[in-house]
């Protein structure tokens, strides 16, 4: 094991880590889970709070966004290039997460992360009742991407709109989201290692902490 990674793991004791595909409820138990237990929750794309120093040379994929002219030229990619960007988005954001985790390791409360960080390295700083993998059917995030009313899904959606063949446009970019929620990538969740759940639209949220908790041991409101 990385020396760094060694440390991390003694200090990652109160870190409970939430991943696994898009659609499968993982910041609303993160969210459920920490006010249960007096937590702190860390939801959908928590690090975007990380106030250092982001360059294109160390993070490339987060600074495409940052520094993009026009943001039409992101729904313009190929599917493979979307598909590219985001894999590399995700490393990046596993560096960030881990930095910004060293420090709220230090609070006397359970932390509960929606995360980036892969399970290769999840195993390194964690065990196994401390992540936990939830699951949607691959087709759900392609077909309800736009139906959610985030601003940053809605303002996608209209730039698609805006092209000279708007269906085409949403033809690529659901083929990219094709590539990114792929079977190959939910079998690769599946079986790395760790318990999973699965979506069930007959599960309540509060059945699906009850689940969560079973699973990671958190029977008891955990004290710190």
């Amino acid at each position: 094991m990385d020396t760094r990674f060694r440390q991390l793991k003694e200090k990652f004791e109160n870190i409970y880590f939430v991943t696994g595909t898009a659609y499968a409820g993982k910041s609303t138990l993160v969210k459920n889970l920490a006010e249960k237990h007096n937590g702190i929750a860390c939801e959908e794309n928590w690090h975007d709070n990380w106030d250092g120093e982001l360059t294109a040379e160390e993070f490339p994929g987060l600074c495409y966004t940052r520094d993009l002219a026009d943001w039409h030229d992101f729904v313009r990619r190929s599917p493979q290039e979307y598909f590219d960007w985001t894999e590399s988005v995700a490393k990046e954001c596993e560096k960030i997460e881990l930095i910004m985790l060293e420090e709220l390791a230090q609070q006397d409360k359970p932390v509960f992360v929606d995360t980036n960080i892969s399970p290769e390295t999840l195993h390194e700083i964690s065990d196994e009742n401390h992540v936990l993998i939830m699951l949607a059917d691959p087709q759900i995030s392609v077909n309800l991407f736009f139906n959610r009313p985030d601003r940053e899904k809605q303002f996608l959606y209209r730039l698609m709109l805006e092209e000279a063949d708007p269906q085409a446009a949403l033809d690529n970019f659901r083929k990219g989201l094709e590539m990114i929620n792929s079977q190959e990538k939910y079998d690769y969740y599946l079986n790395c290692g760790f318990k999973v759940i699965l979506r069930d639209e007959n599960r309540t949220p509060q059945q699906t902490v009850e689940l969560a908790e079973k699973l990671l041991k958190l029977d008891t409101p955990v004290k710190y």
